[in-house]
């Protein structure tokens, strides 16, 4: 979404997001719900005329509904980072954004530059992100909330080869994460977010 916001094509967006230039964090901010959709999928290099195919591949999507993030971003390069916080003070983006397929279009809100600390953690605190597996040290499973974690592509080289994937931990409903954790940055209103 941030290479489509700055009107980075597809093949050259991974050229400016590595681990080692840009810090990604994400929050939850409303419950995940899922549904399925049944879709007829039909194979176009058949017939030049759609009305003549008559084979169709029934597949299941899982789909996200309602989806609510909040996206904390910072890069090395102050050019990267001021083209993306221009475009974003002005609500445009150079490219329609969407969540996975072109068919579920996205839309963005900006809410601010803040200031991130980083933070010893030698204790439990508060995470209001997602956290990496490979961050945390331990949990605090608290009842009443709900738990999952997910196996994500954390590098990609420009080709879209997937070079590493990791485990995020989140709750389900958007609720803090009370854990110990390697690497936390607390910002100025308080909460405390995890870099993937």
């Amino acid at each position: 979404m941030i290479g489509a916001i700055e009107g980075l094509g597809k093949d050259e967006y991974l050229n400016y997001f590595s681990k080692e230039d840009a810090n990604i964090a994400v929050k939850i901010c409303c419950p995940i719900k899922k549904t399925r959709i049944a879709e007829n999928l039909i194979d176009t290099k058949i017939a030049p005329m759609m009305s003549r195919i008559k084979t169709r591949t029934q597949i299941r999507f899982e789909v996200l509904k309602d989806v609510k993030y909040r996206i904390y971003f910072s890069h090395s390069s102050e050019e990267v980072y001021n083209k993306l916080h221009s475009m974003l003070k002005e609500h445009k983006s150079v490219y329609t954004l969407c969540l996975g397929l072109s068919e579920h279009i996205a839309n963005y809100e900006f809410i601010g530059e803040t200031e991130a600390v980083s933070e010893l953690s030698d204790s439990e605190r508060e995470i209001h992100s997602v956290i990496p597996e490979k961050e945390l040290i331990k949990i605090n499973f608290e009842e009443g909330k709900e738990y999952f974690s997910e196996t994500i592509p954390i590098e990609m080289l420009p080709n879209r080869e997937v070079t590493e994937y990791g485990k995020v931990l989140f709750e389900k409903n958007g609720k803090i994460i009370v854990a110990n954790v390697n690497h936390l940055w607390r910002l100025e209103n308080g909460e405390g977010i995890v870099f993937m």
